[in-house]
C-alpha cells in the first residue's frame, strides 16, 4: 500500500511555496512555480494579499492561496496564520512546503511541522537580527532558531550566510546546504540583456531621470529604508567632489512603517535637485542601461539579486562589505567594496568610479563573465528541481 501511494506521489508531487508578501513571489522567485508546473507538479503559491497577486497568478499559472501575514511582530495575528496554514496543509497534504522571507519561514515551518509535512524547506536570504540591537536582536535570533528547528532543510542562498549560521550556532550543519553557487533564483539573462531593451521603456526611464548633458548617473535599486544604507549613500554623494557633475537615482519606495529613514534624509531626497527618487518600475534593466554605476550600500543581505542584475547588464558596481555582497563581488576584480556604513570610504569610491571609468568598465566585464558562468536563472531553477527530486526519492537500502 505504501509503495503504491509513494509511486502515485512521484507522478505528481505537490509543493506549496510561501512568502510573506506577494512582491517576493513576483521579484525573488519569478518563474519557479511555472517551471515546476511544466514538470507536471501540483504547485500552490501562498502569501498575504496584495496588488501583485493577480499578475503573479497570470504569469505563474498555478493556484494561489491568501494567508493574512504581517511583516511586523503581531503575536495574535501570527497565531491565526499558523492555524490557517495548518488547515491548508492538512487539506492539501503536500509532499514539500518551501518557505522564503523571515515571517513566512517562521510561521510556515511551525505549521508544516505540526501538520506532519515530510519535507520542510526554508530558503535563508538574509537574517534581520544582523542589523538589530538590544532586546529586538535577541527576539529575532530566537525566531530564526524556531524556523530552523521546525524545518528539515535550510538552504542559505550564499556561502557567507551558511558560515554565519554555523558560527552563531543557530542551526545544525546537517540541515544546511547552498544550492549551486548561491542565489535564490539566479538572474534572467534574457530580460537583463542590453540587446533585449525596448526603446519606449528607455525613453520613459530617461524622462523620469531627466539627465543633464554628460551627467554621471549613480543608481541604487531597492526599498528606501535604513538597513539598505540609503542614509550613508545620500551623505556620501552630497559630500563628494562629483555632486555637481552627477545625479543620484533612488529606484525604490519609502517604507516608513518598518526601519524608517530619518526625516532629514527624506527631506533631502525630496528637495535636492541632484537626487531623483522613483517609487518603482518593472523595467529595472532599462534604468541600469542608462546608469554609469550601481551602488548597493546595504547593511545586511543574503545574496542580492540587484548585483546579479547589474552584472548581467554589464553595469559597474560599488557595494558594502557584507555577507552576500562579498559572495559575488571581489575588490578591484569584479567591483569596488567599502566598509559597511563608512560614509568617507563610500564617497572616495564614488569619486574613484567617476574618474576611472575605463577601469570600472573592465570590472563590470569581469562580473558579467562570472554571472553568465554561474548564475543563469535556468541553471538555478533546474538545480532546485533536481534537489526536490532527490529529497522525494526513497532512501537506498543495502540488501
Amino acid at each position: 500500500m505504501y509503495l503504491c501511494v509513494f509511486r502515485r506521489k512521484l507522478l505528481m508531487p505537490k509543493i506549496i511555496r510561501i512568502t510573506t508578501v506577494p512582491l517576493s513571489l513576483k521579484l525573488l522567485l519569478a518563474g519557479q512555480m511555472h517551471f515546476l508546473k511544466k514538470k507536471s507538479w501540483d504547485v500552490i503559491m501562498v502569501s498575504a494579499d496584495g496588488r501583485e497577486v493577480e499578475s503573479i497568478k497570470k504569469s505563474e499559472k498555478v493556484r494561489y492561496e491568501i494567508i493574512p501575514f504581517t511583516r511586523k511582530i503581531t503575536p495574535f495575528q501570527d497565531l491565526l496564520c499558523i492555524w490557517k496554514l495548518f488547515q491548508l496543509f492538512k487539506k492539501e497534504q503536500p509532499d514539500i512546503v518551501h518557505t522564503h522571507t523571515p515571517k513566512a519561514g517562521l510561521l510556515g515551518m511551525i505549521a508544516a511541522n505540526l501538520a506532519g509535512v515530510p519535507i520542510r524547506i526554508h530558503t535563508l536570504a538574509g537574517i534581520p537580527a544582523m542589523a538589530a540591537n538590544g532586546r529586538k536582536k535577541g527576539l529575532l535570533e530566537q525566531a530564526e532558531k524556531w524556523t530552523y528547528s521546525n524545518a528539515t532543510h535550510i538552504w542559505p542562498n550564499s556561502q557567507g550566510l551558511k558560515d554565519f549560521v554555523l558560527e552563531q550556532k543557530l542551526c545544525e550543519a546537517s540541515k544546511l546546504q547552498v544550492i549551486g553557487k548561491g542565489s535564490s533564483n539566479g538572474v534572467d539573462l534574457e530580460k537583463y540583456n542590453r540587446s533585449a531593451l525596448k526603446e519606449n521603456h528607455l525613453v520613459a526611464a530617461t524622462m523620469r531621470i531627466l539627465p543633464g548633458e554628460d551627467e554621471y548617473l549613480i543608481l541604487t535599486v531597492g526599498r528606501l529604508v535604513k538597513d539598505k544604507g540609503i542614509e550613508e549613500l545620500v551623505e556620501a554623494f552630497l559630500g563628494s567632489k562629483i555632486v555637481q557633475h552627477s545625479k543620484l537615482i533612488l529606484l525604490g519606495a519609502f517604507e516608513q512603517e518598518l526601519n524608517p529613514l530619518n526625516p532629514e534624509t527624506i527631506q533631502t531626497i525630496q528637495d535636492h535637485p541632484k537626487i531623483v527618487q522613483i517609487d518603482w518600475s518593472d523595467h529595472v534593466a532599462h534604468y541600469m542601461a542608462l546608469a554609469d554605476v550601481l551602488v548597493h550600500p546595504s547593511h545586511r543581505e543574503g545574496f542580492p539579486n540587484v548585483l546579479l542584475e547589474a552584472g548581467a547588464m554589464q553595469l559597474p558596481v560599488i557595494c558594502s562589505n557584507i555577507i552576500g555582497n562579498i559572495d559575488l563581488i571581489s575588490q578591484q576584480k569584479t567591483g569596488l567594496i567599502f566598509p559597511v556604513k563608512n560614509v568617507e570610504v563610500l564617497r572616495e569610491a564614488l569619486e574613484f568610479a567617476f574618474v576611472k571609468r575605463d577601469h570600472m568598465i573592465q570590472l563590470a566585464d569581469n562580473l558579467y563573465q562570472e554571472v553568465v558562468r554561474h548564475y543563469d536563472r535556468k541553471f538555478l531553477q533546474q538545480a532546485i528541481f533536481s534537489k526536490y527530486q532527490e529529497l522525494l526519492s526513497p532512501p537506498k537500502t543495502n540488501e
